[in-house]
């Protein structure tokens, strides 16, 4: 088989290569662009946290009952996790990767989170809180102020 008996064949191989690289694109820029809840809207409330060596950023997060809810955390020092039990969230956090969670605040009360990737001796303290406020408190902005008073269940 001599040089030129191969070039259909090496042909063929590229022109599939590039038709299948064409229609499906590369795995990150497909996650980014199917991404739930894509826009923010005014139903939504986005909060950026860091997670680093046992502690969040912010540790409490106060949100109104009925918001869809976008939290975007990067863990900075190393790999983390991010569980809220009751609401069946557990999210790996990888270093330097900012990790969107998206959940709608549907029920009232105190919810505690944790970190779910052991980290180091102090993993077992790395906690923060939800709190989901009932949406009949009038306009007050949500916000995520740890030095606020927070009641549990109003």
């Amino acid at each position: 088989m001599n040089r030129f008996d191969r070039s259909p064949a090496v042909l063929a191989i590229l022109v599939v290569t590039a038709v299948a690289h064409s229609q499906y694109p590369a795995r990150a820029n497909f996650a980014q662009d199917t991404a739930p809840g894509a826009g923010v809207s005014k139903d939504t409330k986005e909060i950026r946290m860091t997670a680093k060596k046992y502690e969040y950023e912010p540790a409490i997060i106060t949100v109104k009952e009925g918001k869809h809810v976008r939290l975007i955390i990067t863990a900075l020092d190393h790999d983390h996790g991010f569980k809220i039990d009751d609401l069946h969230i557990d999210q790996l956090l990888k270093k330097g990767e900012p990790t969107t969670i998206e959940f709608t605040a549907d029920t009232t009360g105190t919810f505690p989170f944790q970190c779910s990737h052991f980290c180091g001796l102090g993993h077992k303290g790395m906690k923060g809180e939800l709190i989901v406020e009932a949406a009949s408190h009038g306009s007050t902005e949500e916000h995520s102020d740890p030095s606020a008073e927070h009641s549990g269940n109003r």
